[in-house]
């Protein structure tokens, strides 16, 4: 599962050739959630409050950026770096 960017403890992942709708993976302390690029949706698990308003501002600034990994993810191809939430 490719780290994508980390930042306030969060690591942001994708897992090769994974299934629809397109999503990334959020992780922190322990917890996970699945969340969907376009719209902010938690899929499956579950962040808490802040760590997900965290991962939510940076999502959108990122929406793009996230839509180009996903579809490399897909492909098994590299995928590149984000910019981390500051």
């Amino acid at each position: 599962m490719p780290v994508v960017s980390r930042f306030f403890g969060i690591a942001i992942a994708f897992y090769w050739a994974d299934h629809l709708p397109p999503h990334f993976h959020a992780k922190y302390t322990g917890d996970e959630a699945m969340i969907a690029i376009r719209t902010g949706e938690v899929l499956r698990g579950s962040l808490p409050r802040r760590a997900l308003a965290l991962v939510d501002e940076w999502r959108k600034l990122h929406e793009t950026e996230l839509m180009e990994n996903w579809d490399r993810a897909r492909r098994r191809a590299p995928l590149s770096y984000i910019t981390p939430l500051e």
